[in-house]
């Protein structure tokens, strides 16, 4: 039973990566139908607080969970970072450089999010332990692909003879895809943020149906605000086409289900665990923009993708164990605090070693 638990997470999150891709793919398409990206997102969040709302209320009326001063500030901050900040740079990014790149450089997060996690203290470091110093080494190498995919992209590999001339495809010019590296690699920064931030929220406020509904409803809000003050022009926010309108509620979709999924998963086993398939979105976008969208596909991104995906897990091994020592160093200290008599008697089969939650917090920890 509590191995078919710990499945449950890794197969909710692969699920999260296919719908992202598809989000990614399909948004880049509508956007490059000259859909405004801001307006995306206010449908987007529109449509995702409709889908839910009808869901959270009525179990809501079964659990009668009122929602108090202090999670509601912590969910309208976690609306503000996940999706009126990261979304909109997301997909302005994902406008000015390709499906590909933002896949990649949304692999960040893990390294990031270990990053932060030292910085506030959640994360310890030994230079004297190998475990650490693979943490480091991968970090580094991820960040070092990054780069590699944003700035070296030398000869292409695919796509070199059937892209049209005038495909709405092509890049503009190297400006506009540093630029939009540079607003990806922002939202890998507030996503990280975000995936943090959930931990004291869930615990605030545990319920993750309501919790989601609240988030799109406070996001759509923010996003609305946002849109209204910064596009004058009214015509911004008239869908053109059924691809656009498609989008629209296919990220409506993906937005109900991957935010209540994404805070169910980190629940049980930590931010961090959440961050790490990543990469699998990365496979899946790369390939499909290549053969559906005709992206270009460079030797310089696809050698920083795989450095990329080789750091993740170098970290992760990392990761793994410090899992494998505290689980250790737990079961070692119990058997120290328990009298002798009993060590025998009070130990129950069905009990796991250590909490369910208990990769809540870093330093126990399992993206």
């Amino acid at each position: 039973m509590g191995l078919e638990n710990d499945k449950k997470p890794t197969i909710v999150l692969i699920a999260c990566q296919f719908i992202y891709s598809t989000v990614t793919l399909v948004g880049r398409a509508a956007l490059l139908q000259d859909m405004n990206s801001r307006v995306f997102v206010v449908y987007r969040q529109c449509i995702a607080f409709l889908l839910i709302a009808p869901l959270a209320y009525f179990q809501r009326r079964e659990t009668k969970r009122c929602l108090e001063w202090k999670s509601f500030w912590l969910i309208f901050l976690l609306a503000f970072v996940g999706v009126t900040i990261n979304q909109n740079i997301y997909f302005e990014g994902l406008y000015l450089a390709s499906s590909s790149v933002a896949s990649a450089i949304a692999n960040l997060t893990p390294a990031i999010t270990f990053v932060m996690a030292y910085i506030i203290g959640l994360e310890k470091i030994d230079l004297g332990s190998t475990k650490s110093l693979a943490k480091i080494t991968g970090t580094i190498i991820c960040i070092a692909g990054a780069i590699a995919m944003a700035f070296v992209k030398g000869p292409k590999l695919l796509n070199m003879e059937f892209m049209p001339r005038n495909s709405v495809l092509k890049q503009e010019g190297q400006e506009t895809w540093l630029l939009g590296c540079l607003l990806l690699f922002g939202s890998a920064c507030f996503w990280s943020f975000w995936l943090i931030l959930q931990v004291p929220v869930s615990a605030s406020y545990p319920d993750h149906l309501a919790l989601t509904a609240w988030m799109c409803l406070f996001a759509a809000m923010q996003t609305g605000t946002l849109t209204l003050i910064l596009e004058h022009d009214m015509n911004a926010w008239k869908l053109n086409s059924s691809l656009q309108i498609f989008s629209c509620f296919l990220g409506g979709i993906a937005s109900a289900v991957t935010f209540f999924a994404q805070a169910w998963c980190i629940s049980r086993r930590g931010p961090l665990f959440s961050a790490m398939f990543n990469p699998l979105g990365t496979v899946v976008v790369t390939v499909l923009a290549c053969v559906f969208l005709h992206e270009e596909l460079y030797i310089g991104s696809s050698v920083g993708a795989l450095a990329v995906i080789i750091g993740l897990y170098i970290v992760l091994w990392g990761k793994a164990g410090d899992k494998m020592e505290d689980t250790s160093r737990m079961e070692k200290e119990r058997h120290q605090t328990m009298p002798a008599d009993n060590c025998r008697n009070n130990i129950d089969l069905e009990e796991p070693l250590l909490p369910e939650n208990s990769d809540y917090s870093f330093g126990k920890s399992p993206a």
